[in-house]
């Protein structure tokens, strides 16, 4: 994990520790500046304050001359010239003259001006012991507490991190919780953290009983579901086949026909949505317009007597490489809706070489109908009476499924048109990705 919790908390304590080396920092410059500025002038003001004392009980006091201290007095009345040169034109108060290395306070009275000159380099030494190193005791013990407080903090995130190391590492398909088991924790996997991996190994075990039961469902619902539906098939076809047999009965039979393959492509559909998407459907080459052809034909049954027409139009032969059931499904749902929607006018289907187009002159919908046409169990018209509100999320799904794109273009009162978009070039007649070409002639 490039970005995870132990990461961010070491970034957080190093930011911590510059932004605690630039406060050091700039706390020594300042007290650096006001020992120079304040520290030292207040000082040179008392020597100078108490110099003055002891001349006016003796005149013949001298100057300070200490180790730190240099003092120079000229009378009143005399000249400057035996000053130092540096010092001879400077006024009363403090000077900072860099170049000479020195501090001076020069402090006139009417007996004279004193001049105190205090050396740089004693200054600055003192500024060692009571600025720089209290700073850099300072910042060592920051330094130190910060360290501890990341090392305690690594210590306890630790547990957090490789349960996340391990978890992350989980194929969602097969997770493998044993690593998860309580007696498989490592031994500083405790608290909170030992807790999570508990919750977190029931889950697992939970999800691979979930995936184990879809995958036992899928299988077995794939045998036992197409099993009575073929029997369904033959015994309807073997009784068409029957001489002498009444016309009613042979619609009757028809019908059985059609909802038993409309059954059986839905049953394969659903299996196709149930499954995971690396496992691949089965799939063959198919004529689209025979489908098309196949799904109109029972879709004119849902007219009835309505003044509807339906046609269907193919200006292109394409095939496709896919599950014709699938296609089944996709294009029974469409003109279902459109016959179901349309009270009178026209249902057209047109086929060309990368798209199949349902379009009708039905009520149509509304913007907002539009928009949430493949919302589950959603119903433009509640009034009406036909379908639940899944057919178009089930179409949109199984397209998503296989590659196709699916578009709504409707009208309120004008009608609606229904686009199924395929690929149109193929590469490889076995792939498995469900293309659309043209026939060659």
């Amino acid at each position: 994990m490039p970005h995870g919790l132990p990461r961010k908390i070491r970034i957080a304590f190093i930011l911590q520790m510059v932004m605690a080396s630039l406060a050091i920092v700039v706390a020594f410059y300042v007290v650096a500046t006001l020992f120079k500025y304040s520290f030292i002038q207040t000082t040179l003001q008392e020597e100078a304050q108490h110099y003055w004392q002891l001349h006016e009980a003796s005149t013949v006091q001298p100057p300070p001359n200490t180790y730190n201290l240099r003092g120079y007095l000229v009378e009143a009345g005399y000249s400057s010239l035996s000053l130092p040169e540096n010092l001879r034109t400077l006024q009363p108060g403090f000077h900072d003259l860099e170049d000479a290395g020195q501090l001076v306070w020069v402090d006139r009275r009417p007996a004279g001006t004193l001049y105190l000159v205090f050396l740089r380099s004693q200054a600055t030494r003192v500024e060692l012991w009571f600025a720089v190193l209290p700073a850099m005791l300072a910042l060592f013990a920051i330094y130190g507490a910060t360290w501890l407080t990341y090392q305690s903090s690594k210590r306890l995130v630790s547990p957090v991190a490789w349960l996340a190391r391990q978890v992350a590492r989980w194929d969602p398909r097969r997770p493998d919780i044993a690593a998860l088991a309580p007696e498989r924790l490592p031994a500083d996997v405790q608290g909170e953290a030992r807790q999570l991996a508990g919750a977190l190994h029931a889950l697992g075990e939970r999800v691979e009983a979930q995936l184990a039961r879809e995958r036992n469902f899928t299988r077995d619902a794939s045998h036992e579901l197409r099993t009575p539906l073929t029997v369904i098939r033959v015994a309807s076809d073997m009784a068409l086949g029957e001489d002498g047999l009444p016309p009613r009965v042979g619609r009757s039979l028809q019908r059985i026909q059609r909802a038993g393959r409309d059954l059986e492509a839905v049953v394969d559909a659903f299996l196709i949505l149930a499954r995971e998407p690396d496992v691949s459907p089965q799939s063959e080459w198919f004529e689209v317009c025979e489908v098309v052809h196949e799904e109109a034909e029972s879709a004119r049954a849902v007219l009835g007597d309505k003044p509807v027409t339906l046609e269907v139009e193919c200006r292109a032969e394409p095939r496709l490489f896919a599950s014709p059931r699938v296609l089944h499904v996709v294009l029974g749902n469409l003109l279902r809706n459109a016959c179901s929607y349309t009270d009178r006018g026209q249902v057209r289907v047109t086929v060309e070489a990368d798209r199949v187009v349902v379009s009708d002159t039905g009520i149509g919908m509304s913007s907002e109908a539009l928009g949430r046409a493949f919302d589950p169990f959603y119903r433009a018209t509640p009034e009406r009476p036909q379908g639940l509100g899944l057919g178009l999320s089930i179409v949109r799904r199984l397209c998503e499924r296989f590659g196709w794109q699916i578009q709504l273009e409707s009208t309120l009162d004008a009608g609606t048109t229904a686009t199924v978009f395929f690929d149109a070039v193929v590469q490889d007649a076995d792939a498995i990705a469900p293309q659309a070409v043209p026939l060659r002639p």
